[in-house]
């Protein structure tokens, strides 16, 4: 509290859920991944507040509330707000397109109570970067009073907010597009440790670097981040790494796009290696790589060695065709089996993302994809998503100069819904083949091979990707959701439903949720089940560490032979290709050694 003399002005970032398919907000007793928008705009608040932005007479008193594991309680928000004199701001950060309705819906809320309100994140950013004109949905948001906020909040514009919101002067928009800001010496983010404590085993994140030189027409980080990278450096991550560990924070998740073109990637191992080995600070991370990092030296191995157990891959698909339709040219299939191979000999799980939908898949292409890479292929998780036209990517763009027909929902552009038809299947073929190409890839026999190819590692207990595995099964079967959306134990609130959706009578709600809890735990205890036996069956098998088999063969020029190139969109071309690029650095190689011979 303030001093007697002493005003207080109250932040409060917000960053938003969203919506279920019957209208209530996705929110968790624990989440599983932590916001780093949510942990750098904190930090950039808690700055804010030492160097005293609205004066030394003034308070500023910065709440952070992370809505997967927290819920919103307007009333009581409004009751703070008004027992601290009244004066503050509410900011919802960090709003994706499918928050982005739920996040209007939460600020309609605040704006009735007199409580001024700001916007900021992918979706307004996005579109403000790709679109033309300003979308009906931002533009209403204005109308109603929101403010809105395109760009970052370092070098200081964050404090601009602060002093409009302190005047009462607080623009419609404020857009930075145009002028990206350097994140070098930035703020440490971070979170309190109540708010870090709501999270699954105690994670944070942050981020050591912003923007992507890739051009994949799908992706919206290009747009909003732009192209050109700008990074922190191995102090700021020292920093971060110190103040979280005060508060006992060990494990995290980096959440650059492409950690390997980092181009400070060494300096930043290097120092957490300096930790662990000076002073005995030991983290476990998780990051992002591209499907080439395993070509750049001592990259996996200064990974394992910093301290990374798990790293998330941008694989998107394995027929070339697709790739090359999505403007992803980095990604060479010929390369995913050596790049897979060499994460699970340094003992370090691979994650990938997959995408279905391009316009040359079918139905039979996308379930002989899944086997494909079941058996082709020792990789661990696979995340799949439906191409989706994101707000702030060229493919919308692309739609929305076409008056191509997408979905006005902004909720369901969570790559868990369908938005757009496809040339080759009907709505609801899409729909189900997106269904069955998750159960196809998370069967009880897959989860034990990949066990299994963990068990075949000293040192590597091969429950941990059963269960794991598993956790993604349960919360696509049993909660209906992308796993990426996952927490544990699920919370709803008979009031908090979707704006303009009945609000049911409080007898009706709750035998509803207790039938859809009761159906939930079968499940739950059904898969946990399957997947803690596969865990022990795999762990106590005294030959485990002989398993062997194709994704774990060496590579060699019988891999022309593999369904991965035989039969996928493009596959034996893309394979020709390597063929005839090895031929001529051969030739090239051969005819600089006979030079060489001619001069001796």
């Amino acid at each position: 509290m303030g001093g007697a003399n002493k005003q207080t002005f109250q932040l409060v970032l917000i960053k938003p859920t969203h919506y279920d398919d019957d209208g209530y907000p996705i929110t968790w007793l624990r989440s599983h991944i932590p916001s780093n928008t949510l942990a750098a705009l904190y930090g950039l608040g808690e700055d804010c507040r030492r160097r005293e932005v609205l004066g030394p007479d003034v308070d500023l008193v910065v709440r952070p509330i992370d809505e997967t594991n927290t819920r919103v309680q307007v009333d009581r928000l409004v009751r703070d707000f008004k027992r601290g004199g009244g004066k503050g701001l509410i900011c919802l950060v960090g709003v994706q397109s499918n928050q982005f309705p739920h996040a209007v819906d939460l600020a309609r809320k605040f704006l009735a109570a007199g409580l001024p309100v700001a916007m900021g994140g992918f979706h307004a950013a996005g579109c403000l970067s790709m679109l033309p004109v300003v979308p009906p949905e931002i533009q209403a948001a204005m109308d109603m009073g929101i403010s809105i906020y395109a760009g970052e909040a370092e070098e200081g514009r964050l404090d601009e907010v602060l002093r409009d919101a302190w005047n009462g002067t607080l623009k419609r928009l404020y857009n930075y597009m145009d002028d990206l800001p350097g994140i070098e010496n930035a703020p440490t983010p971070h979170l309190p440790a109540a708010a870090l404590a709501r999270n699954e085993g105690k994670k944070s994140s942050f981020d050591l670097g912003r923007g992507c030189p890739f051009q994949c027409s799908f992706c919206t980080i290009i747009n909003v981040q732009g192209r050109k990278s700008r990074f922190r450096n191995a102090d700021d991550l020292e920093a971060i790494i110190r103040e979280n560990y005060k508060q006992g924070i060990t494990a995290f998740f980096i959440t650059d796009d492409n950690m390997a073109r980092n181009r400070h990637w060494e300096d930043f191992f290097d120092r957490i290696i300096e930790l662990k080995e000076n002073e005995g600070i030991e983290v476990s991370l998780l990051i992002q790589v591209d499907t080439q990092c395993h070509r750049i030296p001592r990259f996996i191995a200064k990974c394992q060695w910093a301290g990374v157990y798990r790293v998330f891959i941008g694989l998107e698909n394995i027929n070339p065709d697709n790739l090359l339709a999505a403007k992803k040219r980095q990604n060479k299939i010929t390369e995913y089996r050596k790049m897979l191979q060499a994460w699970h000999k340094a003992g370090i799980s691979t994650w990938a993302g997959y995408i279905l939908g391009f316009p040359g898949d079918t139905r039979e292409s996308i379930l002989r994809d899944m086997e494909i890479i079941k058996k082709e292929l020792p990789l661990d998780i696979l995340e799949l998503f439906m191409l989706t036209p994101l707000p702030g990517s060229e493919d919308h763009q692309t739609l929305w100069k076409q008056g191509v027909w997408m979905d006005p929902d902004l909720n369901k552009y969570d790559l868990h819904h369908r938005v757009v038809h496809h040339p080759k299947m009907s709505d609801a073929e899409y729909d189900q083949t997106y269904r069955d190409a998750w159960r196809t890839y998370y069967t009880p026999e897959h989860i034990e091979t990949v066990a299994r190819r963990h068990g075949s590692v000293p040192g590597r207990n091969p429950a941990e990707p059963a269960q794991f595995m598993t956790m993604f099964k349960i919360m696509f079967e049993a909660e209906g959701i992308h796993p990426l959306e996952g927490g544990i134990v699920r919370l709803k609130y008979r009031r908090d439903r979707r704006y303009g959706m009945p609000i049911e009578p409080i007898g009706v709600f709750h035998w509803k949720l207790a039938v859809e809890s009761w159906k939930k735990i079968g499940i739950y205890a059904r898969l946990a089940w399957q997947g803690w036996r596969i865990g022990q069956k795999v762990r106590h098998d005294p030959k485990r560490h002989e398993y062997m088999d194709l994704a774990l063969a060496p590579v060699n020029d019988e891999d022309d032979k593999l369904a991965l190139f035989a039969e996928t969109s493009g596959g034996e071309a893309a394979l020709a290709k390597v063929r005839n690029e090895d031929l001529a650095r051969a030739k090239v190689a051969a005819a600089h050694n006979q030079r060489l011979e001619a001069a001796e």
